[in-house]
């Protein structure tokens, strides 16, 4: 995760506690939604609610770096699928990946979308990485000849949303949701 550049070099105690600060934050906003008192996600830390604010200024600048950080996550961990696993499994891993972010971080997503300009770097930022990383995972799912060529990117991205926006209230749905998608994805 990468700290946002202020144009000089972040000391290395500074940089591992806005890491620590965003990690404890994405634990706390899980448990307890973008509301999280900010003063808990400092004592999680271990850090003064002085330092927290130094690398975060607001809730909202915060809840930006943990949408962020978590949209990094979710696209190394498709290229890292697709070093190790078949084209196929990792396609389908990911999708599941996807469909289990979604329900856990739609609120976060919600609120940040909410008072984000679409064309701000932030947002451009994270739908560029989770295009990509979607298209890579398609492309050699498609290149192996497992997944339909009439399929696109942002497609893979709809289907995996749709998936945990609706199983949101009711997770156990979402392996037979995900299992009926890939039956019509692939090619045989």
């Amino acid at each position: 995760m990468a700290a946002p550049s202020t144009g000089r070099p972040m000391r290395a105690d500074a940089r591992r506690n806005y890491e620590r600060i965003v990690a404890s934050a994405q634990e706390a906003f899980a448990e307890q939604g973008p509301e999280a008192p900010l003063e808990e996600i400092a004592r999680r830390t271990g850090v003064g609610i002085g330092t927290l604010y130094r690398h975060f200024p607001s809730r909202e600048v915060l809840i930006e770096a943990v949408y962020r950080s978590s949209i990094e996550q979710l696209s190394a961990r498709a290229h890292e699928l697709l070093e190790t696993h078949s084209a196929a499994d990792a396609f389908e891993q990911w999708l599941r990946e996807q469909v289990q972010w979604v329900m856990d971080n739609r609120s976060l997503a919600t609120t940040l979308k909410a008072g984000m300009d679409k064309g701000s770097p932030t947002f451009q930022l994270c739908r560029t990485m989770i295009t990509d990383a979607a298209a890579a995972l398609l492309q050699a799912a498609q290149d192996a000849g497992e997944i339909r060529n009439d399929i696109e990117p942002r497609d893979l991205l709809r289907f995996g949303h749709g998936i945990g926006v609706a199983c949101e209230t009711v997770p156990e749905a979402a392996d037979r949701m995900i299992a009926v998608t890939l039956d019509g994805l692939r090619t045989n």
